[in-house]
């Protein structure tokens, strides 16, 4: 059965940058299960599996723009210290959820003063360009309850 749309696959992967640095990787763990055509990976590599069957490896290369897209400066913000209220210790690398008008992003504490503490919302991978060495594991038919949710069960 081939990879398409609506359709549970499972890979092991492994992901490195430009450096050849590993970033993340499934080895020694479970592989990822993902329904495709849900938005639930990356374009990129979502694009690249279209097609493939289980047993298939592939090298991909995905550009910042089908990754975790371009770094945007409008979505670093110095915010008031209180709008952290309840948080005793705010510390440069903590990740909060904050509140959008196009809803919830999360954002990396990046500086913190007295009264201020400077949040970025863009993605840690923003900007990177990504490689991938993947191992399609298996493709299924998604339930309809998965397809229903947009998500593996």
């Amino acid at each position: 059965m081939n990879i398409a749309n609506n359709r549970v696959v499972s890979i092991h992967y492994t992901l490195t940058n430009d450096a050849g640095e590993v970033l993340d990787s499934s080895e020694g763990r479970e592989p990822l299960n993902y329904l495709h055509g849900a938005g639930n990976i990356i374009p990129g590599l979502e694009n690249a599996l279209l097609d493939k069957v289980a047993g298939d490896e592939l090298n991909v290369t995905v550009e910042p723009e089908d990754g975790y897209g371009v770094r945007r400066d409008e979505l670093i913000q110095k915010v008031p210290r209180e709008a952290f209220q309840g948080v005793d210790q705010v510390e440069p690398g903590m990740r909060f959820q904050a509140q959008t008008q196009t809803g919830p992003v999360m954002v990396t504490v990046t500086e913190v003063t007295d009264t201020e503490v400077t949040v970025d919302g863009n993605h840690e991978l923003a900007d990177q360009r990504l490689h991938f060495a993947v191992k399609v594991e298996g493709v299924r038919e998604a339930t309809a309850e998965e397809q229903e949710h947009g998500h593996v069960h």
